[in-house]
């Protein structure tokens, strides 16, 4: 199974059965509309504190990944969740709802893609028939957490970008239990933490590009392939600072990409006429965009092969008040509509 140092291959290639995908009011309005499986009008969604309407935005995803393939959470094996908040209180108060065995994962914006490949990994060995992993986000709990409470109304720099409110799930079963094509895992690739030196907060895009770089890179190195190998290789939440020194610094390593097949969730989820300077991020960034709108496009036909890249900035509000710069890592994972 593992081929190269920090790559999985899945022979058995673990197939994507269904997902749920959840966002909250501000994502209603923007380009990626049609790939949501519901939305929520207001941020509290119906609860007394943003936290708690985190983990509703958790249950409900991950009820939907059950629905569709008419299960139970009796059925599944393991959950395995992560988001943005401190101990990852929503996504454990979520797995106490569904009472399925759980893995809690922290990886920031990078764990949609760490539970992927571990869900991968479990099924792939026979570890598990079922397992649901994902991911999410929410605006103003991240906000309050990591820079200042939205009702402070202060004013961010370019480089900002906006945390998605929205969670994606995906149900991943063994290869066997799908006929005809499907969006299967077929590798994933295991990220080490780099550390730049970056300090800024406000600039998470440049913070994390080097790590997406480095995982791209052993990636491709591991697999002995060239980046036209896939049809579309896509970071996480590098938004527009991010993308352009990730560019940048695979052209210094030789890496050669077409810049059309290389995109970010970030930059994919909201419209241009919303304020969001750099672009989208947070834990709920590339899981809503991977379990939505690029699973549709596969199954469309517009992608082949795609390499998802997810970033992620290991900070805390404590590293951060300690003047500590900010270590980020990347997990890679490559699904093909088989």
């Amino acid at each position: 199974m593992e081929n190269g140092s920090h790559t999985w291959e899945f022979n058995q290639k673990p197939v994507i059965l269904s997902t749920g995908v959840v966002g909250g009011p501000f994502e209603k309005r923007g380009a990626l509309t049609k790939d949501f499986d519901s939305f929520y009008e207001d941020l509290w969604m119906g609860e007394d504190s943003y936290e708690k309407a985190h983990r509703v935005l958790i249950e409900d995803a991950v009820q939907l990944s059950l629905s569709k393939q008419k299960l139970e959470s009796k059925d599944v094996q393991f959950f395995l969740s992560g988001d943005l908040i401190n101990q990852i209180t929503p996504s454990s108060f979520a797995a106490r709802t569904n009472g399925i065995p759980y893995l809690g994962l922290f990886g920031a914006c990078s764990t949609s893609m760490e539970g992927l490949a571990l869900a991968g990994f479990l099924v792939n060995h026979g570890g598990a028939q079922y397992v649901i992993t994902g991911a999410a986000s929410h605006n103003t709990t991240a906000e309050k957490q990591f820079r200042y409470p939205t009702e402070y109304g202060g004013q961010k720099p370019p480089t900002a970008q906006w945390t998605v409110t929205g969670a994606g799930y995906a149900l991943v079963g063994r290869g066997s239990l799908a006929q005809g094509p499907h969006p299967r895992v077929t590798s994933a690739t295991i990220g080490k933490v780099i550390d730049l030196g970056l300090s800024d907060p406000f600039n998470m895009g440049g913070a994390m590009a080097p790590a997406a770089v480095d995982t791209i890179s052993q990636h491709l190195k591991d697999r002995g392939i060239s980046t036209d190998y896939y049809d579309l290789i896509i970071t996480g939440d590098l938004a527009t600072i991010g993308r352009e020194t990730a560019l940048e610094l695979l052209s210094e390593r030789k890496i050669n990409i077409n810049s059309e097949i290389f995109k970010d969730c970030g930059l994919l989820i909201y419209s241009q006429e919303q304020p969001v300077q750099a672009g989208g991020s947070g834990a709920g960034c590339s899981a809503t965009v991977l379990y939505g709108h690029l699973l549709n496009e596969m199954k469309k036909g517009t992608y082949q092969k795609i390499l998802v890249v997810a970033t992620g900035a290991l900070m805390s509000p404590l590293s951060f008040q300690q003047k500590e710069s900010i270590p980020c890592v990347a997990h890679a994972v490559s699904i093909e509509y088989l």
